[in-house]
């Protein structure tokens, strides 16, 4: 079943000239995940690590206070609607892999809540003898008791999916069980799933990721199953989805040419398959019954019209022809050049859109006027924050909306329907005293000119002297937008410790539609990595922080951007913090998914190759040069972003006389941590580095 896009709340470039393509690889030996003598290295640095930033001081208390924060029973409870009942996946300290649960709207509305506990993934992971971390269920709607739920080894993108019934809180003997692998898999009736996974030889693209799919039928044998559809070897993945309501039921087959350009295919009557006339370079959003609705990645002229990159359109669920389309296509979202469409959808009948504008998000209903016209209306809600949609079922009215912004705890609000005022249903307590800060919006001009907006939340009487301790923290890709979140164990640990937090919006990101994400794709990549430099430039022209107080951190992709920037200025920050990150550029396309990213970065193989290695961290260390004392953080058990990119970057820098720091958690997936407690830890450690870095 298609689920509604999630907005993340959580903290969860040119210059350096390239150096010459390395002939050999000396540390190519730690891309051996969990080879004995790469594990050995990982120990011998996390040994080091663990000694010198567990050994401050500071740090127990810190590492209770976050395990206080993350584990805290007064937590909002995050909602999935289904079927008029609550379910929530939930951690604590108590239950460190979790519980899966679930409660009547009545009973969820209490502050104490009693659940009627479906699985818990402590005793299952005992009682199996495996470290099990729940990835989440796709059950049948509308009735939501045949569930698919997904189990993986320590956090793994691969996982073991098995079905489950959620009225008898069991599972399904002799139901459909998938061995470990990175399946695709959709239910296509009670009897029936369409499934993508690894099926031996030939059956993977070259990004890893399922070429083919499967029709499987209920007590039959899945390696017999008949073969309904086949992408190319040269795709990044083909995966099935479903978009439903109470007018029906409509199966696509999504083709991934790259991480960007998607080919439609839609399930005629006969089980077959036939493409849409949608670009490649769009995004479904939903489908009312008749017509899809599309975000367009790209213009797109069709028919004699055209439509620029950023709109929202809809055409006939049947339209396979586009020259057919004259008159069809409808124009219901159109951006300005500070605003983006983040997400639409149907709720009984009713458009919803999510907007951005200038990085805060609105959201809004939409109703149809004279002909293909729509007119919006604002839904009110709380403002200069992030409104994410927490749950809803295409079968029902009801909508459960987040609201979240830097200094004010989240709260989850209720919409019976459209057009109804929104009920607040939960609010999460503070967590620090955000008494005195204030959360501003900046703006810094980057080396083409560009402005580049970004967020800094300061103590307001803090002086304008250089000497705040600031953390600027970045993304910048795969048209990610990172808007205000509620500072929840940074304000804890950062803030209240007199630090500064910054957040940059730069191109790469999504903040404003997708020609922002464009301007920094492929041999524009340098791009962010000179609006991430502006902003920091900017924080010190402004004597809001200076070099000697100012740390950078980022994640996976954000790790590329913080490891570039350090090889790139590095003489603009004393402090590092580059969590499971993209560093070894020319090689990225050939470790575990990076295949797949080739939309994004380019080919280091081919017409892209200098602009890659102009940038690529790994390759542009170079001796004598004095770099900042990075903190890397990544994960073994991380099989999207390979952990020898953090190792052999460490390993480089120790070669060259330096001493950063490293920690790689055994277990965590691409996520860093499989549980709250390795999350507290790796929290900890990492401002325990950020002070010693920035503070003392």
């Amino acid at each position: 079943m298609r689920t509604l896009r999630l907005i993340p709340v959580f903290l969860v470039l040119l210059g350096a000239s390239a150096s010459a393509a390395p002939a050999a690889d000396p540390n190519l030996w730690l891309e051996d995940v969990e080879g004995a003598k790469a594990i050995g290295w990982v120990k011998e640095r996390n040994a080091g690590s663990l000694k010198e930033l567990q050994g401050d001081p500071r740090y127990e208390p810190l590492h209770q206070e976050m395990r206080a924060i993350l584990n805290a029973e007064d937590r909002i409870p995050a909602p999935a609607w289904r079927g008029g009942r609550i379910y929530n996946f939930w951690q604590d300290a108590e239950h460190v892999r979790g519980l899966w649960r679930r409660a009547t709207l009545a009973e969820y509305r209490k502050k104490d809540t009693k659940w009627e506990i479906l699985l818990d993934f402590d005793k299952l992971g005992r009682d199996e003898g495996e470290s099990w971390v729940y990835k989440g269920a796709n059950c049948r709607a509308p009735g939501y008791t045949r569930c698919l739920v997904s189990l993986s080894r320590g956090g793994k993108d691969a996982v073991v999916v098995r079905e489950f019934d959620a009225e008898r809180s069991t599972f399904v003997a002799g139901g459909f069980v998938l061995p470990e692998a990175k399946h695709r898999f959709e239910w296509l009736d009670d009897g029936a799933l369409l499934v993508g996974s690894d099926f031996g030889p030939g059956s993977l693209t070259k990004s890893g990721y399922p070429r083919t799919i499967r029709r499987w039928a209920r007590g039959t044998s899945l390696s017999e199953a008949p073969v309904v559809f086949s992408a190319l070897e040269t795709d990044v993945s083909v995966e099935p989805s479903s978009y439903e309501n109470e007018t029906g039921r409509l199966v696509i087959l999504q083709v991934g040419k790259t991480f960007f350009e998607t080919e439609y295919h839609r399930m005629t009557a006969d089980g077959t398959f036939r493409r849409l006339a949608l670009p490649l370079e769009s995004e479904i959003q939903d489908w009312d019954g008749h017509r899809l609705y599309a975000l367009l990645l790209k213009d797109w002229t069709v028919a004699g019209a055209t439509y620029r990159n950023g709109t929202m359109v809809s055409i006939p669920d049947d339209a396979y022809d586009g020259k057919a389309l004259a008159g069809k296509v409808e124009s219901v979202y159109a951006p300005d050049s500070r605003s983006s469409l983040d997400s639409a959808f149907f709720l009984k009948g009713t458009l919803h859109l999510l907007i951005r504008e200038n990085v805060v998000t609105r959201l809004y209903t939409a109703a149809r006027g004279a002909g293909s016209s729509f007119t919006r209306t604002l839904v009110a809600l709380p403002d200069n924050g992030t409104i994410s949609i927490a749950a809803a079922d295409p079968y029902r009215p009801e909508l459960f909306v987040n609201y979240t912004s830097f200094l004010v705890p989240s709260t989850l609000s209720l919409i019976p329907k459209a057009g109804a005022a929104p009920e607040t249903l939960k609010s999460l307590p503070p967590r620090f005293d955000a008494s005195g800060f204030e959360a501003v919006q900046l703006e810094a001009t980057s080396a083409d000119g560009t402005k580049v907006p970004y967020f800094l939340v300061r103590r307001a009487s803090a002086p304008v002297d250089g000497a705040t301790p600031t953390l600027l923290y970045g993304y910048g890709g795969f048209q990610v937008v990172y808007g205000p979140f509620y500072l929840e164990t940074a304000g804890k640990a950062w803030l209240e410790r007199g630090g500064a937090y910054a957040l940059a919006n730069i191109r790469g990101g999504g903040e404003f539609g997708p020609a922002w994400h464009q301007a920094a794709l492929k041999k524009n990549r340098p791009r962010a990595f000179e609006d991430f430099e502006a902003v920091a430039s900017d924080l010190i022209a402004r004597r809001l922080t200076s070099p000697r107080r100012l740390g950078i951190m980022g994640g996976s992709n954000g790790g590329l951007l913080v490891g570039a920037v350090m090889t790139r200025r590095p003489e603009l920050f004393r402090a590092v913090v580059c969590q499971v990150p993209l560093l070894d550029m020319m090689r990225y396309h050939k470790l575990l998914a990076g295949h797949s990213w080739m939309g994004e970065y380019g080919d280091p193989e081919g017409e892209e190759h200098d602009a890659i290695l102009s940038y690529s961290p790994y390759q542009n260390l170079k001796k004598g040069v004095a770099y900042p004392r990075a903190f890397f953080v990544t994960s073994t058990k991380d099989d999207r972003v390979h952990p020898g990119h953090a190792r052999k970057m460490v390993a480089r820098l120790r070669e060259l006389g330096g001493d950063p720091l490293y920690y790689e958690n055994i277990e965590g997936g691409h996520g860093g941590a499989a549980d709250l407690e390795q999350r507290a830890k790796r929290t900890s450690l990492e401002y325990s580095y950020l002070y010693r870095s920035l503070i003392d």
